[in-house]
């Protein structure tokens, strides 16, 4: 394995360089010799894929933001200008628009496979925790993202989701205020929207570094939960992590572009080809797909505040999974218990999703309430009592025994 070799200038440029700003060097141990653990599977391309997903955000956005016009009174237009007038342009916006799709897609399966093999647990707390603000920066982004075309969709949801925020005591008329520039949804939110839309995916880049800096200080789990303790237990990340990488993001790009040419507003909602009219309320207000579980979880608590509550408590409560989780073992291979409690609240994430599009009454909201219950309960409680109470299968002695001798191993 080579992941102990230094790097080695081929020409006298690149030798000049180095020993002042050693660029080279920093890539070359980050992305080639990196030792990373061999028993990788391809659940674990996720992160390179959302690598690409986030850069193709922002240059399709940069693009999109060239012909956008952020007022009240001509963004929906632009938006048609866009699709019709500007070459390409319908190719670049419905990338866009279904980039966002496909990148919280991407981000759903990065979590989830975090959580079953138990990425988040020592050493790799602050990187879980980076993971978790870096899913917080997409939310904020994909929603003021959503408010641009200005149509019906847009508007409402606009409205709805920041007057949220008046719930709060005795500031959230303020923020609210602040938000919208005035005392309705108008013109200066909408600038604000703007503003904001394209100044954090420069942001979400930034800690993306961060993310990539402690995966790197820390090393990268792996499916057997158990650190390399030899060479034998890595190989080096180029070529072998990254050929399977790009053959992970080819197959998730092939799915991206079936949605783009054949099906690029199955993701959106009719009624934003509407334009905004605040006069007229759609009979749904329904936010976009990857925000479904969430909007359940609100509007299941009766009192406003409470579902605001409850809100940002199923999100922030991630942070902390670290510490909720007792058990001392991480895969999820080697705890069978753990591993059908996993996949029970993976079914009640869909199924927080599915009632989040449904109308909020009658047995929708009955089944929305119980499935919100058994959220917070699979962290506050479940977790908790696994650890004590679940007796984990043997651990393998390295990761190169695990695939030697699987009939030693837990998967």
């Amino acid at each position: 394995m080579s992941g102990h070799q230094t790097y080695q200038p081929q020409n006298a440029f690149m030798k000049w360089m180095e020993r002042r700003l050693p660029i080279g060097g920093l890539i070359y141990s980050s992305f080639v010799v990196y030792p990373t653990p061999r028993n990788l599977n391809y659940w674990w391309t996720f992160g390179g894929i959302l690598s690409f997903m986030l850069a193709a955000q922002i240059v399709t956005g940069i693009v999109l933001a060239m012909h956008y016009t952020p007022h009240v009174d001509h963004a929906f237009n632009s938006v048609e200008h866009i699709m019709r007038d500007v070459n390409y342009g319908w190719l670049i916006r419905y990338l866009h628009a279904n980039g966002a799709s496909m990148f919280f897609l991407a981000v759903y399966i990065h979590m989830f496979r975090g959580m079953y093999y138990g990425s988040y647990k020592e050493p790799r707390e602050v990187l879980w925790i980076l993971g978790v603000i870096l899913y917080l920066l997409m939310m904020a982004t994909g929603f003021m993202g959503y408010v641009l075309p200005w149509g019906q969709m847009s508007f409402w949801a606009a409205t709805v989701i920041t007057n949220l925020f008046s719930a709060i005591p005795v500031v959230g008329e303020a923020i609210v205020s602040w938000l919208w520039g005035g005392y309705a949804v108008g013109n200066p939110t909408l600038n604000r929207f703007y503003s904001l839309h394209y100044l954090l995916p420069f942001v979400i880049a930034g800690v993306v570094v961060l993310h990539v800096w402690a995966l790197h200080v820390v090393g990268q789990n792996n499916p057997t939960g158990i650190d390399p303790k030899s060479d034998k237990d890595t190989v080096a990340f180029t070529p072998y992590a990254t050929i399977k990488d790009a053959f992970g993001l080819s197959c998730f790009l092939l799915l991206f572009a079936w949605f783009v040419f054949y099906m690029p507003n199955y993701l959106g909602h009719a009624d934003n080809y509407i334009p905004a009219n605040p006069a007229v309320t759609p009979t749904h207000i329904v936010p976009e797909w990857y925000y479904l579980p969430f909007y359940a979880i609100l509007r299941a608590i009766p009192d406003k505040l409470g579902g605001v509550i409850a809100l940002g408590a199923s999100i922030v409560i991630l942070a902390f999974l670290p510490w909720l989780d007792t058990s001392r073992v991480r895969s999820a291979n080697y705890r069978p218990l753990y591993r059908q409690f996993f996949w029970i609240f993976v079914a009640v994430c869909i199924g927080l999703g599915w009632l989040g599009a449904k109308p909020a009454e009658g047995g929708y909201v009955i089944a929305a309430r119980i499935l919100t219950i058994y959220y917070f309960a699979h962290f506050i409680i479940i977790l908790p009592l696994l650890g004590w109470i679940e007796k984990t299968k043997p651990l393998p002695n390295s990761i190169s025994e695990s695939i030697l001798a699987p009939g030693k191993a837990g998967g």
